[in-house]
C-alpha cells in the first residue's frame, strides 16, 4: 500500500537522498511555492502540493544525469503514492521525462521550478531582497541570458503557457509566494 507523505515526512525522505543544502533550500522554496499556489487554487489538498514540491528534485543529487528516472525508483522504493510520483516525474516534461503535466498542480511545478531559481538569484542581488521585488525587475533579468543562465527561460515561458497565464503574471505570483513564505 503506497503513501502520501505530509510535508515534514516528505522534508525526511529528501533528506535520506539529499545532502546539500542548496538542494534542500530549493526544495523548500518550491515546496512553500506549490503551498501558496495551492490555497489559491486547491486549498484542500495544499499538503498534497507542499509534499510534491519537496520531493521534485529528490534524485538530482545523487543521478542529475538520471533526474526524474532515478526518482521514480526512489520513491517506489519509499513506497510513495503514483499520484504523487506522476506530479513529481511531469515537472522534468521535455527535458528529462515523456511525463506530461496533466493536472494544475504539476504544471505549477513546472512552471514554478525554475523560476524560483531566477527569482532567488535577482533577490540576491538587490540590497532588500524579495521583501519589494517587483516583476518588472525580473523581467528584465530574465531577458538577460547571462543572469542565472541556468534557469531555463523556454521552461519558464512553456510553464506560464500551460497554465494560460501571463508570464508577468506567473512572476508577480511566484515573487508574492516567496516572499510570504521565507525558506531559512
Amino acid at each position: 500500500m503506497s503513501f502520501i507523505p505530509s510535508p515534514d515526512q516528505a522534508l525526511e525522505i529528501l533528506k535520506k537522498y539529499n545532502r546539500d543544502e542548496f538542494h534542500i533550500h530549493h526544495a523548500k522554496t518550491v515546496s512553500a511555492v506549490l503551498g501558496s499556489f495551492a490555497g489559491e487554487y486547491d486549498p484542500e489538498n495544499t499538503a498534497f502540493w507542499k509534499s510534491v514540491g519537496m520531493l521534485h528534485d529528490i534524485d538530482f543529487e545523487l543521478y542529475p544525469e538520471q533526474h526524474c528516472v532515478k526518482a521514480v525508483e526512489i520513491l517506489h522504493n519509499e513506497d510513495i503514492d503514483e499520484e504523487m510520483i506522476h506530479a513529481i516525474v511531469s515537472h522534468g516534461y521535455g527535458i528529462c521525462s515523456n511525463v506530461e503535466p496533466e493536472k494544475y498542480m504539476e504544471k505549477v511545478l513546472f512552471a514554478v521550478d525554475e523560476l524560483t531559481g531566477l527569482i532567488g538569484a535577482a533577490a540576491l542581488m538587490r540590497p532588500t531582497g524579495i521583501s519589494d521585488m517587483e516583476a518588472k525587475s525580473v523581467m528584465k533579468k530574465f531577458k538577460d541570458k547571462k543572469f542565472a543562465a541556468g534557469c531555463s527561460r523556454e521552461v519558464i515561458s512553456k510553464g506560464a503557457e500551460m497554465l494560460g497565464i501571463e508570464l508577468k503574471e506567473l512572476m508577480e505570483k511566484t515573487i508574492v509566494a516567496m516572499r510570504e513564505n521565507p525558506v531559512e
